[in-house]
């Protein structure tokens, strides 16, 4: 997995590159927790995230309450095999995907 940051003033735009698993969530939970202290506005581009476990969900979940006390967060380009887990999980009455 490869995470690139793109920060314009308050708006985060993360690129996240791969597989989100019990093996790369972590990395990608760190990421987020350290740039989110001054942003309100967060987009997660998930166009080329191939796979996401539970454990990638709960760090979009975890990511998704710290952004709605403070901004806003919305998932692009996601992937309609990615679009049927959150669907599947209910993380897509959850999440903002656009």
């Amino acid at each position: 997995m490869t995470i690139k940051k793109d920060l314009k003033g308050t708006k985060l735009t993360v690129a996240v590159e791969g597989r989100i698993d019990t093996t790369t969530a972590p990395e990608l939970e760190s990421e987020l927790k350290a740039s989110l202290d001054e942003i309100t506005e967060l987009i997660i581009d998930f166009s080329a995230v191939e796979y996401i476990s539970s454990a990638g969900l709960r760090v979009l979940l975890s990511a998704q309450k710290t952004m709605s006390k403070k901004g806003s967060m919305k998932l692009i380009g996601v992937d309609p095999d990615i679009m049927e887990i959150f669907e599947v999980t209910g993380f897509s009455d959850i999440l903002t995907i656009e």
